[in-house]
């Protein structure tokens, strides 16, 4: 479409890209992967994943994006006119939206808690020098407070309002502005979080389960883990990096692109495990182990009450969630949106209402399965968790799948060349690796993922 936006400046393509990559996957899912994976021996597992895996399947992602020029479902139109290909992009879309729909209660969550830090409540009743106290303390605290019906949902109704504020503005206005305010953000207050923990009188022994690999902890289990925390930390399989490289201009280098973002996403990955393992061993939490919602909402505010001016630090590491939070359910919903502009010739105003206005439904659905709706099941898990097991464990892996099939077999001819080296402009000597990878090796990997995931 000679009309399809763009982002103004590389700088702010980045920022974008970056933090619709960057999201709770890497401040929770990734010290836990890696504590329950033998630390370093994890850590290096995943690096050689992202690089190997992980920037080959993007640039797949990239190359229909820029080569297409339309949404997730349009690009296969585009490129396969007549072919059925486009249901590829319309998985994505799917699961796209049933993941926003539960995101943007976790990310109500975060705003709660970021509410509670800066007030000082958060830390109310909590006595700093009994752990054990203050576990259960903060343990308390997380389980009144998601399963209670009232506060989540109207946290979860202010991210959603957010949303829309931030998304009506448009790519330029309101994606790309965001993004340049929020990842130098992110970044300051990862850096500010580091010095305080690596500063801890334990520092040394947790950096040195972080840092020191054990490789008798590697199995196939731990490789599968690998390749699922690859796929889950740069956001592949959504149709967000399909949307956003649409709005890439046609001179952007898509291979430096996948780079810098994977390169940032490892990064933010690495200095929360130089955050969280130091602070932990200091406490003597390491026993536990570091689970999702738990490491977040309980053991990492107890790690902030046993230090000194804990409600600045409290404060500044809820910032630093509801950052990734929010940057990630912009570009979450973003897909949504450009499906309903490019496919319905709609305004940015009335596909943003309609894509957005059924969250507060939705959300609030997730949200009540943890309080009113609790006793609502689907195979045996909340909604909320039943969203998050379909989508994690089969709606993305098929799409990335499909995009990595799509692309090394049935694309046009040279499209993922072309794009690579931006019509022949520059030299790529990647492109071959590139192709072998998401012909045969991609496709065999994700299978695997999804196999070991539903057994």
């Amino acid at each position: 479409m000679s009309t399809k936006s763009q982002f103004g400046s590389k700088i702010g393509l980045i920022a974008a890209t970056v933090g619709s990559a960057i999201g709770l996957g890497n401040v929770w899912r990734f010290p836990a992967e890696t504590q329950a994976n033998g630390g370093a021996a994890f850590l290096l597992l995943y690096i050689a994943c992202v690089f190997v895996l992980g920037v080959p399947v993007m640039l797949a992602e990239f190359s229909l994006g820029r080569g297409g020029r339309s949404d997730a479902v349009g690009v296969f139109k585009k490129l396969s006119p007549g072919k059925w290909w486009w249901i590829v992009g319309a998985v994505a879309i799917l699961a796209s939206y049933l993941i926003l729909s539960y995101y943007m209660v976790v990310a109500g969550w975060t705003a709660e808690y970021l509410w509670q830090s800066i007030t000082g409540n958060l830390y109310d009743a909590v006595h700093n020098s009994d752990i054990a106290a203050s576990d259960a303390a903060f343990a308390s605290r997380m389980n009144q407070y998601i399963c209670s019906d009232t506060a989540p949902l109207l946290f979860t109704y202010a991210v959603i309002i957010i949303n829309i504020i931030v998304l009506l503005g448009g790519v330029q206005k309101g994606i790309e502005r965001l993004s340049n305010i929020m990842m130098p953000l992110l970044f300051v207050l990862l850096l500010a979080l580091c010095a305080v923990t690596l500063s801890l009188p334990g520092a040394g022994e947790g950096l040195k389960f972080f840092l020191s690999p054990d490789f008798s902890k590697i199995d196939a289990g731990t490789v599968v883990n690998a390749l699922g925390q690859t796929f889950f930390s740069l956001s592949l399989g959504m149709g967000i990096l399909i949307t956003y490289s649409s709005y890439y201009p046609s001179d952007t280098r898509l291979t430096r692109t996948s780079v810098i973002v994977s390169l940032m996403s490892l990064l933010v990955a690495v200095m929360m495990g130089c955050i969280i393992f130091p602070a932990v061993t200091t406490f003597g939490l390491d026993r536990h182990p570091l689970e999702g919602a738990t490491l977040v909402f309980v053991t990492l505010p107890e790690v902030f009450a046993q230090l000194p001016a804990s409600q600045l630090w409290s404060t500044i590491f809820f910032l630093l969630l509801f950052v990734a939070a929010l940057t990630s359910t912009v570009s979450i919903a973003e897909v949504s949106i450009a499906f309903m502009q490019d496919r319905f010739k709609m305004t940015r105003l009335k596909s943003c209402m309609i894509v957005m206005l059924p969250l507060f439904a939705l959300s609030a659905v997730c949200s009540l399965s943890f309080g009113s709706l609790e006793s609502l099941k689907v195979f045996g898990m909340t909604i909320f968790d039943s969203l998050d097991a379909f989508t994690t464990n089969i709606l993305l892996p098929l799409v990335s799948m499909g995009v990595c099939v799509y692309v090394g077999w049935f694309a046009p001819d040279g499209l993922l060349r072309k794009q690579i080296t931006n019509d022949g402009q520059i030299r790529s000597r990647i492109t071959s690796a590139v192709y072998l990878i998401i012909r045969y090796v991609a496709p065999l990997m994700i299978a695997a993922i999804m196999v070991s995931k539903l057994v």
